[in-house]
């Protein structure tokens, strides 16, 4: 592969983080420099890391900025999940997100694997 963006996993996170953007436009407007702020940054902070991680050329930053990638998946799963709680994402729009998150987490840890060994 020659660049970040031939990478399934970028590709998908790339969409979800759009997803996001789409969704978290109808948040309350009280919410745009809390929850809406950090989702968004969450959101953006996957497919960030690893085309930085990948873009470095050496194995153990590209695992390094994996790892990121995988915090920051796990930390948009909490936003999630509050956002749902507190009524701002509707089922739908969770259901479709979430289920896309959990594809991107699942691909992020056998990517980890994979370059570990």
């Amino acid at each position: 592969m020659n660049t970040y963006k031939e990478l399934i996993v970028w590709q998908k996170s790339f969409d979800l983080s759009l997803q996001v953007y789409r969704a978290t436009s109808t948040f309350p407007k009280d919410e745009l420099y809390g929850l809406t702020s950090q989702i968004r940054r969450s959101a953006v902070s996957i497919p960030s890391n690893i085309a930085e991680g990948y873009s470095r050329r050496r194995k153990a930053e590209f695992l390094q900025f994996l790892h990121v990638a995988y915090g920051s998946a796990a930390e948009l799963e909490t936003q999630l999940l509050l956002s749902k709680e507190l009524n701002y994402l509707n089922l739908e729009d969770f259901s479709r997100i979430n289920s896309l998150l959990n594809e991107v987490l699942k691909m992020l840890g056998s990517l980890i694997v994979k370059v570990k060994t």
